[in-house]
């Protein structure tokens, strides 16, 4: 059954290069999100084989340009294009070529790292202390794993500013690890 999926997922991929390739007035956007980067990838392609300038333009919030870049190709680019720095939210990217405009929407999330989390041993037997540095509210999960990678702990808790809890695992089997995912959805892992 697997096999048939596949051969037909196949035959599908080469069925809409083909008529892409048919049809020579066609350009082409995709845009693509590199999560956690802040980074997205522009693709564009035309059949059109020579030189011309296609104008990028990225709106914000409110319709209003932040963002505008002229372009000579043949045939198409890969464009990296970093939003880092930008207000979280929708963008509208608008490529305009000879045959006309093209858009197409990306949602941008600011990725806010966990980085100040800390996971030590206590000098009782079992337990373990986690802290967290944090200056504003902020919504967390802590998962923690035993020796052999099984769940023996989920829990979901808003915190406001630092933040510290003793957790008594002298029940776990083998020597756990810490799985803390933010409301951005970073996680950090800490063995």
């Amino acid at each position: 059954m697997k096999t048939k999926s596949v051969v037909l997922a196949g035959m599908m991929v080469l069925a809409s290069i083909f008529s892409f390739a048919i049809e020579p007035s066609n350009s082409q956007l995709v845009v693509v999100n590199q999560k956690e980067t802040g980074m997205f990838k522009v693709i564009y392609h035309s059949t059109n084989d020579s030189k011309q300038t296609v104008i990028m333009k990225i709106y914000g919030q409110g319709g209003k340009v932040v963002f505008t870049q002229e372009i000579n190709a043949t045939k198409g680019f890969i464009l990296p294009v970093n939003f880092n720095g930008m207000d979280a939210g929708e963008y509208i990217i608008e490529i305009a070529d000879q045959n006309g405009k093209q858009l197409q929407k990306v949602a941008y999330q600011v990725e806010t790292p966990i980085k100040n989390i800390h996971v030590s041993k206590v000098s009782e037997e079992g337990k373990y202390l986690l802290t967290v540095a944090n200056e504003k509210t902020e919504k967390i999960n802590v998962r923690i794993f035993d020796g052999d990678n099984n769940l023996v702990h989920n829990e979901n808790m808003t915190i406001n500013g630092n933040f510290g809890l003793v957790y008594n695992l002298k029940d776990v089997v083998g020597t756990p690890s810490f799985e803390i995912t933010n409301g951005a959805g970073s996680t950090k892992v800490i063995k």
